[in-house]
Parts: C-alpha cells; sequence; structure tokens
C-alpha cells in the first residue's frame, strides 16, 4: 500500500493548547507523524510518495467560500490588528445570539468560524492544510488509477472540520473532500467509515442531508466526550439523508469485543446500502494509554479492525486522524494498514 506523506506537516505546530485549565503542549504535534512514518519504514509497508499540487476546486464545492478565505488569512489578519500571540478563539456564537452576520473584526471572525479554543493557527497552518488535502487528494488518485487502497498521513487531520468552522485539531476536512471526489470520478455511493474514539461531527455535518455518501462513526458517547454536541444514536441523517447517517456511541472503558461487534454491523450496512467506495477516518485513539481517550483497545485489536475494513472489498482510501498515545500510534496506525492488505 502506498503513503503520501507531505514534510509540510510541520508548518503546524501550536506552541500550546487549554487544556484541564492551563496551557499545554498540544496533543496533536508533529511527532506523531514521525512515529507512523518510523513504523511504515520498520514494517516495509510500501512505498512513502510526496503528493503533487493540493486542487481546491473538489473543496469548493462542499465548503464555504467565506470559511475558505478566512482560513487562507486569519493569521495576517490577526497580526495586522496587533495581536501577538497565535490565532485562538475567546469564544463562539451562543444560544439566541445572532448568527447571521459575520464581524469586521478578526476577534469575531475567529469566533465566529471556530468551534473549539484548543485549536490554534500559526503562519503556517493554512500551507500544512493545504498540503495534508494534497495527501488525500493523492491517495484517493492512486485509488482511482486502479490500487486496491491507499494511505493519506494528514497532519492536521480533518474529521472535526465542517463546511464552515474548524476546530478539533481540523481545518479541512479530507475525508469528506476524498468522499466528493469519489463521488465526482463515478462511484454511485461513498461510504465514510470513522474509527477515530471522537465523533467526526465535520463530515457527519457536511452529508447529513445528502443520500449518496454514508457516514458511520464508532465513538465515545457525546455525553462523556468531546465534540459533546453531536454523534448521539439518534442523529439519522435529515431529508434526502435520511438512514444514511449512522452512530455508534460507546460509554467509558468500552472494549474491543463490543466495539468489534459494532464494527461487523456498521460494516453489514454499508455493504446492504450498496457503496461502491470507501474512505476510512482512521484515528487510533481508541487505544487504552491515549491520554485524551477512554476506550480500552490494544495494539493487536488494531491488526482485527484492519481485517474486518479489508474484507470488505472495496476501493479504500485511508486519512489519518487522531491518536495521541506518540509512542504508540505507529504501531497501532501501521496494524490497521497491515490488517487489510492481510485480509
Amino acid at each position: 500500500m502506498k503513503t503520501f506523506f507531505s514534510e509540510d506537516h510541520r508548518l503546524h505546530f501550536p506552541q500550546a493548547e487549554l487544556s484541564g485549565g492551563q496551557f499545554v503542549t498540544p496533543y496533536e504535534r508533529p511527532s506523531r507523524v514521525e512515529y507512523v512514518l518510523a513504523r511504515l519504514k520498520e514494517r516495509q509497508v510500501g512505498e512513502i510518495v510526496a503528493p503533487g499540487v493540493v486542487d481546491l476546486e473538489p473543496a469548493r464545492k462542499l465548503l464555504d467560500p467565506g470559511f475558505l478565505a478566512f482560513l487562507e488569512t486569519a493569521y495576517d489578519d490577526w497580526k495586522a490588528a496587533g495581536q501577538g500571540g497565535e490565532v485562538i478563539a475567546a469564544g463562539m456564537p451562543t444560544r439566541r445570539q445572532r448568527h447571521d452576520r459575520i464581524p469586521r473584526n478578526i476577534d469575531g471572525k475567529v469566533e465566529y468560524y471556530c468551534h473549539a479554543s484548543e485549536t490554534a493557527i500559526t503562519g503556517g497552518t493554512w500551507r500544512a492544510a493545504q498540503a495534508s488535502l494534497a495527501c488525500a487528494q493523492a491517495a484517493q488518485a492512486e485509488v482511482a488509477a486502479g490500487a486496491r487502497a491507499a494511505f493519506a498521513l494528514c497532519r492536521p487531520p480533518g474529521h472535526h472540520a465542517t463546511s464552515d468552522q474548524y476546530g478539533g485539531y481540523c481545518f479541512l476536512n479530507n475525508a469528506a473532500i476524498v468522499a466528493q471526489m469519489m463521488r465526482d470520478g463515478g462511484a454511485g455511493r461513498v461510504a465514510v467509515l470513522d474509527v477515530d474514539f471522537h465523533h467526526g461531527n465535520g463530515t457527519q455535518d457536511i452529508f447529513y442531508h445528502r443520500g449518496d455518501v454514508l457516514f458511520a462513526s464508532i465513538h465515545g458517547d457525546p455525553l462523556d466526550s468531546y465534540p459533546y454536541f453531536a454523534g448521539y444514536a439518534d442523529e439519522t441523517g435529515e431529508g434526502e439523508g435520511e438512514g444514511a447517517n449512522i452512530n455508534v456511541p460507546f460509554g467509558p472503558g468500552t472494549p474491543y469485543g463490543p466495539w468489534a461487534e459494532a464494527l461487523d454491523g456498521v460494516i453489514g450496512r454499508i455493504k446492504d446500502w450498496g457503496a461502491e467506495a470507501l474512505v476510512v477516518s482512521l484515528g487510533v485513539d481508541a487505544y487504552k494509554d491515549d491520554p485524551i481517550s477512554f476506550f480500552k483497545l490494544d495494539s493487536p485489536d488494531f491488526l482485527d479492525m484492519g481485517r474486518r475494513i479489508g474484507r470488505m472489498g472495496l476501493p479504500t482510501v485511508f486519512c489519518m486522524e487522531g491518536g495521541y498515545a506518540i509512542e504508540q500510534v505507529g504501531v497501532n496506525t501501521v496494524n490497521v494498514l497491515e490488517g487489510f492488505e492481510d485480509a
């Protein structure tokens, strides 16, 4: 399996995030990728290739143009306004406030376009986000050309980014854009399977009213875990999208047994739905020692996860999402890929 990776991910490295009432080194940091790369090379999973130039046209089909323009200029606008540090939202619109007008002031724009203030924008964020998307697009092109699967080692991740908001360490929703590219390439129905511990609220948001892309997620119960306000089992889609949104939340301490049963159930529904191509939002933060998660999957479980996904027999693009137990993120990620290839 070919991996697509860009060194430009290093351009995005916020110096702090607010966690537990104090500023800490962000859990989503460049060293995550280094562990994945090292494991890919150690296991000789396949060629590691730099992507080509990003194509923003597919993103423009899905995302709000004002949001894209904001991401491109936010840091420069922030600095031009005399702000000293990185771009961090001080708040967000709340209930019964106006949501129909975008402030002129950069502080207000940041609050309008952000849904989680742990996510900072730096001088290199926009370039890194574009490079992350370029990796996903290159993986999609590889599969479109006939490969069974490809791995986009995306950083920053994408599945929490909605059509018009960033947050949860995410800026451009790589998995959603790849799904749209698969549709544009001729796939009648595309499924996005999100195995990250945290619900892919951004992907759900983008496809919630569509019946041609099925979104399925197994994740921590939003009563107990970020993103808190999406990911409930009764969110099944609306309009043409009714029935094309599947959420399976689990509570603290969930081991692999029930998680795997849920995966089999989701896979069955994807097959019955008639998916012709698959995007996997590959987060490995369901691992038992992840610092910001509460499932109890162990490293061998990720091998089995990959096998179950591989047995679906669909053209598959893997897009890297979360996983913050830094020293194990490489082992767990590569285990999924090797399990898939063994299926």
